[in-house]
């Protein structure tokens, strides 16, 4: 029997829905405001519920954001006593099925109820299908390939990261991700939380780059409606909407000081109070931060509490950025192109041999992030089914670096002084002996030479330098 939720603080209507609603075959609970609606989901799972926008607590939007975040497997409709198609937009984008006015009329809410569910319930099984019984995808639909932003590189950095990733994530654990902007730290949070126990459970991120000081209590710890100025419904805050899974704060070095203090406290006491409330609520979270800065500099600065830091930092994974991650360069490129095919319903399958040259040589700054706008922007404006150079931002298909061109042998034999005798130099020269003639070999493809060398791109290139190959 198929099980609905009524969150509406008119009586007479939620009364005459629920049993209009018994009688055609569901299985239904009401409750008075947001926060008894909230009360029931923790308690029962439902495959849909009916929200009235306006409520004495809070409004629809905001219910709909946190029934979304905490269980993204049911279904929400929102009921109102005025239409406004803008607002409709709005709701539906957010995750809502639907968005009825009152009067409600019994056909017309039925159909809609019936519709929403069995939609739910395809999406669902969707989902199981595109999975075999070892859990290995069997084929890609758009959805998975869409929210598929981890993906496991070869290179040896990517091996040690997901390494520390397989060794961290069935623990309790607060972690530290470290590293420069747009290396995927929230990607690897995810990947953390979904190979955790909490998997089940809600994985909320915050960005508190963005809070202002005036905000960030109420984002963190949510309010009670009338605690002050504005505070015209009862807000959940994240660390309530986290309770069971997993709480990601990035950038959290822009926190001020003295929310860093409210923080300590939630943390070492696994408790939090909204404001302008006097009950405290049990928390059950696990704490994942990400940061570009470093905290242990802000400490020694005064702008950051060590005492919370310590409460953070019990495991730390370094991001490496994507320059050190030769042998995954393109492989991530493929699977941007894959997605923006999707995106831009495309089907461009090549990457032209001197932009995958391109790609290898290129610094990426922007990293990850970076790739993938580079990729889906040649996507769109790729003629034919391969990505060429004409379709790069000039930034990167005007880049250049420093490449040894081959000369007459007399050079060549310039290129490395003559060793001293003695084992150390000798060693150093059949160093780069060796080096020169693996670069001769690939046509001087620094990538292809760091491989045969069993060397990373950067140590090769510190080597290059030390024999004054330019």
């Amino acid at each position: 029997m198929k099980k609905i939720l009524i969150i509406d603080d008119e009586v007479n209507v939620g009364l005459l829905l629920s049993k209009f609603l018994v009688r055609n075959g569901f299985e239904v609970s009401t409750a008075a405001n947001g926060g008894a609606g909230m009360e029931c989901l923790k308690k029962n799972d439902f495959d849909l519920v009916l929200c009235d926008f306006r409520l004495e607590d809070t409004d629809g939007r905001e219910m709909l954001k946190n029934i979304k975040a905490l269980y993204p497997k049911t279904g929400v409709i929102i009921i109102t006593g005025y239409s406004d198609i803008k607002m409709a937009v709005e709701l539906i984008k957010m995750g809502a099925y639907d968005y009825i006015t009152k009067p409600l009329y019994p056909d017309e809410i039925l159909n809609t109820i019936n519709k929403a569910i069995e939609t739910q319930y395809a999406l669902q099984e969707m989902a199981a299908n595109d999975y075999s019984q070892n859990d290995k995808p069997v084929k890609e639909s758009k959805k998975q390939v869409l929210s598929s932003e981890f993906v496991v590189g070869t290179s040896r950095a990517s091996k040690e990261l997901l390494k520390q990733i397989e060794l961290v994530a069935p623990t309790n654990y607060s972690v530290i991700i470290l590293g420069e902007s747009g290396t995927g730290k929230e990607s690897v949070a995810k990947s953390i939380h979904q190979n955790s126990p909490r998997h089940n459970q809600p994985f909320v991120a915050m960005d508190c780059g963005s809070l202002t000081k005036e905000l960030a209590a109420s984002e963190f710890f949510g309010h009670e409606k009338g605690s002050f100025t504005g505070a015209l419904y009862t807000k959940i805050g994240h660390f309530e909407m986290a309770n069971g899974g997993t709480l990601f704060l990035d950038e959290v070095g822009n926190l001020s000081y003295e929310i860093q203090a409210a923080l300590l406290r939630t943390v070492q006491e696994r408790k939090v109070k909204r404001i302008g409330s006097t009950k405290e609520i049990d928390l059950d979270v696990r704490i994942i931060i990400a940061t570009n800065e470093s905290l242990q500099e802000g400490i020694q600065k005064g702008r950051f509490r060590e005492d919370l830091y310590h409460r953070f930092n019990e495991f730390s994974i370094y991001m490496p950025p994507l320059r050190e991650r030769g042998n995954d360069i393109m492989m991530l490129a493929e699977h941007f192109l894959k997605i923006a095919n999707h995106e831009l319903e495309r089907n461009v399958t090549t990457f032209a041999p001197e932009v995958i040259e391109c790609f290898m040589n290129y610094r990426w700054q922007g990293n990850i992030r970076e790739m993938k706008n580079v990729v889906r922007r040649a996507t769109l404006l790729s003629e034919g089914n391969e990505i060429t150079m004409k379709t790069l931002p000039l930034e990167i298909s005007n880049f250049k670096v420093s490449s040894y061109e081959p000369s007459s042998p007399s050079a060549n034999n310039n290129e490395v002084k003559e060793p001293k005798h003695d084992l150390k130099n000798a060693a150093l020269g059949a160093e780069h002996e060796t080096i020169l003639k693996v670069l001769r070999e690939v046509n001087f493809n620094k990538t292809k030479a760091a491989e045969i060398l069993n060397i990373d791109r950067k140590t090769l290139y510190n080597k290059m330098k030390a024999i004054n190959l330019k």
